[in-house]
């Protein structure tokens, strides 16, 4: 996958090209189902598919008061675009310039001029451009003025869910994670590294792991049936997992961690900079203030032993 940081990256002679703009964050089932007909399509017509996205998100730009958190950061989404099979993504710098672009604008020198679009395949609820004045009948009747076709795709809805970046993010506000991994197709997950300053050593051999400050999105506070990769590339491993995400009240700190207890836990060579990745697959409970650190331990042993019991479950579902 070629990955295009400006526009003046784009080569001069590229296209055509079957392109489709947006955020992606998430990289959901909907827009997955748009790229998967582009990268089918482009395959077919000998054309290059083509994902424009934005860094940073624009709602950092345009709503600076408003702290936003993101479902998939670059490096994740970019992974994820990858796997779809996606000849390139253009990845534009979204500054206040670039919002200030009419619809006509944007459909000229990115889609025209730029990519050489052939087809633009969007959402039904698609806007762009300056106050994102631009729809899809507007897209159609540029399209028509440029030179490319448009293929609008109605709501995705699942079990009566709207698949949609805005309504997962609300499901992991809720700690729905169950929820939201259906509507993913793959479960939620963060990708972090071990916490700084705890000792380390060659051999970890204590089975529960704090991960270092995470910035973007997590679920709700509570306790978290999880998997948890720890490594990368053909040195990783993966554990069963219970993962508590909070300020650890019994205790008294009121600091949040995300705090994973490994299940199937043997010694490990960890360090600081080892990579940790949390796939939350369901909700066990809140996080509640214990009276004593022995009831806190007997929580934990009920906790364990639902989490084992949902894993065997879901082990015969994917094998059976």
């Amino acid at each position: 996958m070629n990955i295009f940081h400006h526009l003046d990256d784009v080569p001069h002679d590229f296209g055509p090209a079957l392109v489709s703009v947006g955020n992606f964050d998430g990289v959901h089932r909907a827009h997955r189902h748009v790229i998967d007909e582009i990268v089918r399509r482009a395959k077919a017509e000998g054309a290059h598919s083509v994902v424009v996205t934005f860094e940073p998100h624009p709602a950092r730009i345009l709503r600076p008061d408003h702290t936003f958190k993101l479902l998939t950061p670059l490096p994740e989404k970019l992974r994820l675009l990858e796997a779809t099979g996606i000849d390139a993504v253009l990845l534009l710098p979204f500054s206040r310039d670039l919002s200030l672009m009419t619809p006509h604008q944007f459909a000229h020198e990115i889609l025209k001029k730029r990519l050489r679009a052939r087809e633009v395949h969007e959402g039904y609820n698609f806007h762009f451009g300056h106050k994102a004045a631009g729809n899809i009948e507007m897209l159609r009747e540029l399209g028509r003025e440029m030179g490319f076709e448009v293929h609008d795709y109605p709501e995705m809805r699942l079990r009566g869910e709207n698949v949609s970046s805005s309504h997962i993010r609300k499901l992991l506000f809720d700690g729905r994670v169950s929820r939201a991994r259906h509507l993913l197709g793959r479960p939620f997950s963060i990708l972090s590294t071990a916490g700084r300053g705890r000792g380390y050593g060659a051999k970890y051999t204590v089975p529960t792991i704090n991960l270092a400050h995470y910035e973007e999105l997590v679920p709700k506070d509570g306790v978290y049936i999880t998997r948890t990769r720890i490594g990368s590339g053909d040195k990783n491993e993966c554990f069963d997992s219970v993962t508590n995400v909070g300020n650890r009240p019994t205790f008294g700190a009121d600091s949040f961690a995300i705090e994973t207890h490994l299940l199937n836990f043997h010694p490990i060579e960890l360090s600081a900079e080892t990579e940790v990745e949390l796939h939350f697959l369901d909700r066990l409970r809140d996080e509640i203030k214990f009276p004593s650190v022995e009831a806190l331990k007997e929580q934990i042993g009920r906790d364990v032993r639902k989490a084992q019991k949902y894993l065997r479950r879901l082990g015969r579902s994917l094998t059976g």
